[in-house]
């Protein structure tokens, strides 16, 4: 084995020598260890039944509702309410107050932090849009609120054709796709949700341009508007905050259970103050029905 490294040294070094003076030399081919191997993907095989399991539609499982009335703690939390003055509020449940006491709170949050006293005052409401809509014959109930002209289809070539006009228009969610041909005719006119001029109450959508308070649905499926301002006397944002809850409530079917799933208080500066709403809608035949 030595002998056979020595001489490849020398015939290594003799090609040096005749690379720089100039000549041309080939070194030996020696043999090499190193085998090409190719390699293959293994296919997996599948055991019986599982075909048929690969090509069946993946089935969403349902949030689980986790039942924690019998539990001497919620599921996952510390406790159901903290017995020290400082502690982490994702470790229990949420605190959801009374429509008073919101109130009450936000005020002293304000003397605390010397924020302004004047500062807006916001509810924030969630709504179950998974409802029916009631079934209610809307051009007659347009027309005995007194509504200029009612129909359907076809006012639309006669708004075209200047044969109707009116200071405002208003028309229910089911008509909006059939409305494309009025948006440059109408401009600032054309029904919008956020104009209120789309609902399904319409004795609400006429008197809406004469008096009241403007707000929509956002997102879908949230009310956000302002109230009153902090500086009101407590009674009177209570009575801004219920009117506008026993609106909103008004467009729920009859026969459907609440349709204000979390309500929220809030002003400019301070948290948000889950409430509960019920406190101040009054009891319908219905709700009394229920409980």
């Amino acid at each position: 084995m030595a002998t056979y490294a020595r001489t490849v040294w020398k015939v290594v070094a003799g090609c040096q020598r005749q690379l720089r003076s100039g000549g041309v030399s080939s070194l030996p081919a020696f043999p090499s260890n190193n085998v090409p191997v190719r390699t293959f993907a293994a296919l997996k095989t599948l055991k019986k039944g599982k075909k048929a399991e690969a090509a069946a539609p993946e089935v969403k499982k349902e949030k689980r509702v986790v039942n924690d009335s019998e539990r001497h703690k919620p599921f996952g939390k510390t406790a159901w309410a903290p017995v020290d003055d400082v502690y982490v509020p994702r470790h229990y449940p949420r605190t959801v107050y009374s429509a008073v006491d919101a109130v009450e709170l936000l005020k002293s949050f304000q003397a605390l932090d010397f924020t302004p006293h004047d500062q807006p005052v916001y509810v924030d409401l969630k709504l179950d849009m998974k409802l029916e809509k009631k079934d209610a014959n809307q051009a007659r109930v347009a027309q005995e609120c007194g509504a200029a002209f009612v129909g359907g289809a076809e006012l639309i070539q006669q708004i075209l054709d200047d044969e109707v006009e009116a200071d405002f228009y208003v028309a229910v969610p089911e008509m909006l796709p059939k409305l494309t041909p009025l948006k440059n005719k109408l401009r600032k006119k054309f029904p919008k949700s956020k104009r209120g001029s789309i609902g399904i109450n319409i004795p609400k959508m006429l008197s809406l341009f004469r008096t009241g308070h403007e707000y929509g649905v956002e997102s879908e499926c949230y009310v956000r508007t302002q109230v009153a301002t902090l500086d009101f006397p407590t009674q009177h944002i209570l009575a801004n905050l219920q009117i506008i809850l026993t609106d909103v409530r008004s467009h729920r079917p009859a026969d459907m259970g609440p349709l204000i799933e979390r309500a929220i208080l809030s002003s400019r500066t301070s948290e948000a103050l889950w409430f509960n709403s019920e406190s101040l809608l009054p009891q319908t035949p219905e709700d009394e029905q229920q409980q």
